[in-house]
């Protein structure tokens, strides 16, 4: 017997992902891949082409969908979604309602929080931070021990890095 659930554009056929403790985890699409020892909360959903591997997490409301890549022990979480063909991998956490989507990346130990948004080809890397309402958009990079807060936005081919923080009503370009 065929299980389909409804991912918000009708029903596909899907399952629920049995994590690596044997409980019951969220809903995954047929045609997603999530490998034995990832994890998905119960309420999570990776649905479309989207791929959960190693030993990452995707807990509470969070949603990875269309080509994203969450792997490594990487951690989407909250409310965050993670789609496109974004990549969210190594140590790097998305959570609140963050959103993560077109080509861009975040890695290393980065977090991004809140209601902040990375798009684009943009790269969050090193243990930089993205929190508030920050939009790190384009090709934009933000890395090392930098902070992108409040409502500031990094655009264009702008570059962030070391210790660096905007934050504000900041804008870079």
């Amino acid at each position: 017997m065929s299980t389909t659930y409804d991912f918000g554009s009708g029903p596909v056929p899907a399952h629920r992902h049995t994590n690596p403790d044997g409980k019951l985890g969220g809903w995954v699409a047929d045609t997603a891949t999530v490998g034995p020892t990832a994890r998905i909360g119960k309420n999570a959903w990776v649905y479309g082409n989207a791929e959960v591997c190693g030993n990452a997490r995707v807990l509470g409301d969070a949603e990875v969908s269309g080509h994203a890549v969450v792997s490594g022990s990487a951690m989407v979480s909250g409310g965050a979604m993670v789609y496109g063909d974004a990549k969210v991998f190594d140590n790097a956490w998305v959570s609140g309602d963050a959103w993560v989507f077109g080509n861009a990346q975040v890695f290393d130990n980065a977090k991004v929080s809140g209601d902040a948004v990375v798009s684009g080809d943009a790269k969050v890397s090193g243990n930089a931070k993205v929190s508030g309402n920050a939009k790190v958009f384009g090709g934009a990079k933000v890395s090392g021990n930098a902070q992108v807060s409040d409502n500031a936005e990094v655009f264009g081919h702008a570059k962030v890095f070391g210790n660096e923080w905007v934050s504000g009503e900041s804008v870079l370009v």
